[in-house]
């Protein structure tokens, strides 16, 4: 990605403001399960305006507003206590892999969840992970609050091995409160990430997996006697590749993404698998949609 290039432009954030991030558990004590009202109500403060959509709720209008302007705004107002959000993203070397980088589009995936979650005035924490838990962001408060965590993900430099193990163990004692947890990542780790990823799952978080993968990571081009590096731990093998190996590789990588969507599925959660040839926006309007991650 360019220097000057935005991670997220201003006409895909328009779009992502009719947006809502989904959650399907309700946890006790806390503002959840299908996503009840973001909406007025008594007693309720006031944080910030976002525009009319269509399906907007017409009590939540500024119909004052609509007369100096006459345009549609709705109020938003802050419920408490709010299920967390947590982003939980992959910063590891793997990441900065692919023909079309699985950093920069795992980025840009979290940067418009933020958004759409601030624009609904959920609480949200953009986590990076590699072989541990790296420094956090947290941020709240409506759409005005976007910039400053746009600037920290722009900041963010892949690095380190992946330990998924060790990750799970960190975002368990450092987010004991259970809520929404959103895993960004190519999830190739040399040990088993299936454990860990259950182990987040039994303590009562509601898991999202994102599987992000650039076409040649499920489907290897290449033919012949290659030497291969191992971005994260510079390990070389030498092998012969093949029509027939290829196939078998694909498959394989298909197996584990089942496996994937096992664990999401079994612990009423989801899985969904991404390409970083599908534009980021056709992934958020499309499979992401499809499968509630955002309604």
């Amino acid at each position: 990605m360019s220097s000057t290039e935005p991670l997220i432009d201003t006409p895909l954030l328009e779009k992502l403001e009719r947006l809502t991030v989904h959650w399907q558990k309700s946890l006790p004590g806390l503002v959840g399960g299908h996503n009840t009202s973001r909406f007025s109500g008594s007693g309720q403060e006031f944080l910030d305006h976002r525009n009319f959509h269509h399906g907007d709720d017409l009590r939540a209008v500024n119909w004052r507003a609509f007369l100096r302007l006459e345009k549609l705004f709705l109020k938003m107002f802050q419920l408490e206590p709010r299920v967390p959000v947590r982003i939980l993203l992959d910063v590891s070397q793997s990441m900065s892999t692919g023909a079309l980088s699985k950093f920069d589009y795992a980025r840009k995936l979290a940067g418009a969840l933020c958004y759409i979650g601030l624009v609904r005035l959920d609480a949200i924490t953009l986590q990076p992970c590699s072989s541990k838990l790296h420094d956090a962001f947290t941020v709240s408060g409506g759409r005005h609050r976007f910039q400053p965590a746009l600037n920290f993900l722009t900041a963010l430099q892949p690095r380190g091995k992946t330990d998924f193990l060790t990750v799970a163990r960190q975002f368990i004692s450092k987010f004991p409160q259970r809520g929404l947890l959103i895993v960004i990542s190519d999830f190739l780790d040399d040990s088993d990430c299936e454990k860990p990823l259950q182990y987040l799952a039994d303590f009562g978080h509601e898991i999202t997996l994102l599987q992000v993968w650039a076409d040649e990571d499920r489907e290897p081009p290449w033919d012949g006697e290659l030497e291969l590096e191992d971005a994260e731990t510079g390990q070389r093998i030498e092998l012969a590749f093949d029509a027939g190996s290829r196939a078998r590789y694909t498959a394989d990588f298909d197996q584990y993404a089942d496996r994937l969507e096992r664990i999401a599925l079994r612990n009423s959660g989801r899985y969904v698998g991404l390409t970083t040839s599908l534009p980021v926006e056709q992934a958020i309007f499309g499979s992401l949609m499809q499968h509630e991650v955002v309604q």
